[in-house]
C-alpha cells in the first residue's frame, strides 16, 4: 500500500487551497472513471491488475520461462524503448541483488539485458560480445515493429540467433510482444512462428508495465508477478475511491496546487539505489503525459544520500521552482549494525549499535527539514519495504495519479504528439524514402 503524507507542504499550501484542488482532482477522477475525457480510448490500463489476475497471462509467461530453462538459456535480450523497457528495467533493478552478477550464483534465472533503447554502435557491439559468450534468447517488444531503435537492435539480434541456432530453433528462442492483428512485427511473428503476446490497442506504452511488456521480463527474471499484481490490485481499489482519502487524489491535488504557485519542477527522490530506475520510469510517465501545450511539471529524479553531494546544493539554495516527492521505504530487507572502533579515528563511535538504515532514515528526516526550511515543499510517499507487492502498488498508484493530474492540467494525458518531431528529422537525415524535401530543408539549416 502506498501512503501519502502532505505534511511537508503545510507551510506552502493552505488548507482551503488544497481542498479546492481536491475538488478538481475528484472531478478529473470522475472523467477518468466515466471515460469521457481526451484519450479515452487508451484507458485499458485502469483494470489490468484485476483482469490479469483472473487470466492465464502469468502462467503463459511462466511457460516461456520453463521452455527456455529446458534449453539452458542463461541470457535474455529484451528489446524495446520507452515504456517498452523502462517498467521492466525498474522492476529488475529494484528486486535484484545489486551485486548478483558478481556473485554468479548458479542455477538461478537467466540474466536479463536490454537493447533497442538507444542507437549507440558501441553499446550494440559490446552487447553482441556478451551474447556470443552465452546461451541466448530474445524478447522483442513493439506494437508496430518499425520504431527505429528497437527495429535496428532486433534486426541484429535476430540475425545472430538464426545463424547460431538455425531458423527452427530461433523461432523457439524469440518471443514477440506486439499488436494483436497488424504491424510489421506481428506479420513477422506469424510468418516465423514466434510465441506472441499481445499489447492491447487501448494501453499506451508508458502505461504498459502490467501488460506482457513488463510481466514477461519480470517472470523470466524469476520474480513473483502475482504478488506484484496483488499490490497493484490493492491500489486499483484504493485509487478508485471518490473521496479525499484516495491517495492518487491527494498526490495529484497537491502537486497541482504547488504547480499553480510556481513550483514547475518536481524531483522524485529515493533513499535506496534500488529505486533509481523508478525515477527513470516515472519521468517518462509524467513527462510524456503532461508536457503539452506549453504546460506541465518538469519531472526530474535523484537518489539520496548520493546526490546530496552533487545536486544537494542547488536543491537547498537554487531557484525556488522545485518541489520534491520522496519515496520512503519503511523497512530494510537486510540488517547490518555499525560496530565500535576502539581508535574512533573517524569520530563515529556515537553510531555504535545502530543499523545502517537508521542513519539513512535520519539523513532523510534531516534533509526533509532542511529542504522545507530552504523553500522546497515535500510530498512523502511511503511503502513498507521493497518487494514485488509494493512495487506493483507504486506502479499503479503513479499511473492513476498521472491520469487524474493530466486532466486537472487540461491536457490529454494519453497521447504524445511531440515525440514525432525528432523522428521525422532523423528519417529525413538518414535518407528514408519520402523525406527528400524535408532532408533538403534540414541540410540547408545545418
Amino acid at each position: 500500500m502506498v501512503k501519502v503524507n502532505l505534511g511537508g507542504c503545510n507551510s506552502f499550501v493552505n488548507e482551503a487551497d488544497y481542498e479546492a484542488y481536491v475538488e478538481k482532482a475528484l472531478a478529473a477522477l470522475e472523467v477518468l472513471e466515466n471515460e469521457t475525457g481526451a484519450g479515452n480510448d487508451f484507458l485499458g490500463w485502469k483494470h489490468l491488475p484485476s483482469e490479469t489476475l483472473n487470466s492465464t497471462l502469468v502462467a503463459d509467461c511462466e511457460a516461456i520461462r520453463d521452455l527456455w530453462k529446458s534449453k539452458g538459456v542463461d541470457l535474455v535480450v529484451v528489446i524495446g524503448i520507452g515504456g517498452s523497457y523502462l517498467g521492466a528495467k525498474c522492476a529488475l533493478e529494484a528486486l535484484s541483488h545489486q551485486f548478483g552478477k558478481q556473485l554468479k550464483n548458479k542455477g538461478e534465472a537467466p540474466e536479463i539485458v536490454f537493447a533497442g533503447q538507444n542507437l549507440s554502435e558501441e553499446y550494440m557491439c559490446e552487447l553482441m560480445d556478451l551474447v556470443q559468450e552465452r546461451n541466448a534468447a530474445c524478447v522483442v517488444i513493439s506494437k508496430s515493429g518499425t520504431t527505429t531503435e528497437p527495429a535496428v537492435a532486433f534486426r541484429l539480434i535476430k540475425k545472430y540467433i538464426e545463424e547460431k541456432y538455425g531458423k527452427a530453433e530461433a523461432a523457439e528462442r524469440i518471443v514477440a510482444v506486439t499488436d494483436k492483428a497488424r504491424g510489421a512485427l506481428k506479420g513477422l511473428a506469424t510468418q516465423e512462428g514466434y510465441n506472441t503476446f499481445v499489447i492491447e490497442d487501448n494501453v499506451g506504452g508508458r502505461f504498459s508495465v502490467l501488460t506482457p511488456v513488463g510481466i514477461l521480463p519480470i517472470v523470466l527474471a524469476g520474480f513473483d508477478m502475482k504478488a506484484m499484481l496483488e499490490g497493484a490490485l490493492e491500489m486499483e481499489k484504493a485509487c478508485a475511491e471518490k473521496c479525499g482519502c484516495n491517495p492518487a487524489i491527494q498526490y495529484a491535488a497537491m502537486r497541482n496546487a504547488l504547480y499553480n504557485q510556481g513550483k514547475k519542477i518536481e524531483i522524485l527522490v529515493a533513499y535506496n539505489p534500488k529505486l533509481t530506475f523508478l525515477g527513470e520510469w516515472w519521468k517518462q510517465l509524467y513527462g510524456e503525459s503532461e508536457g503539452k501545450n506549453g504546460l506541465g511539471i518538469f519531472p526530474a529524479s535523484v537518489n539520496f544520500t548520493t546526490d546530496l553531494h552533487s545536486m544537494g546544493q542547488y536543491i537547498q539554495d537554487g531557484e525556488r521552482t522545485l518541489m520534491e516527492t520522496v519515496v520512503t521505504v519503511e523497512k530494510s530487507n537486510r540488517s547490518m549494525l555499525i560496530e565500535n572502533d576502539p581508535q574512533n579515528l573517524d569520530g563515529l563511535n556515537f553510531l555504535t549499535g545502530k543499523h545502517v538504515e537508521e542513519c539513512n532514515a535520519m539523513a532523510e528526516l534531516g534533509t526533509k527539514l532542511a529542504h522545507i526550511d530552504g523553500g522546497v515543499p515535500q510530498i512523502s510517499l511511503s511503502i513498507e519495504r521493497i518487494n514485488e507487492y509494493n512495487l506493483g502498488a507504486l506502479f499503479y498508484f503513479f499511473e492513476k495519479a498521472c491520469g487524474i493530474s493530466g486532466y486537472m492540467l487540461g491536457v490529454n494525458p494519453f497521447d504524445q504528439p511531440g515525440v514525432e518531431a525528432y523522428k521525422k528529422n532523423m528519417f529525413a537525415l538518414l535518407g528514408k524514402p519520402g523525406y527528400e524535401a524535408q532532408a533538403e530543408a534540414l541540410k540547408a539549416r545545418l
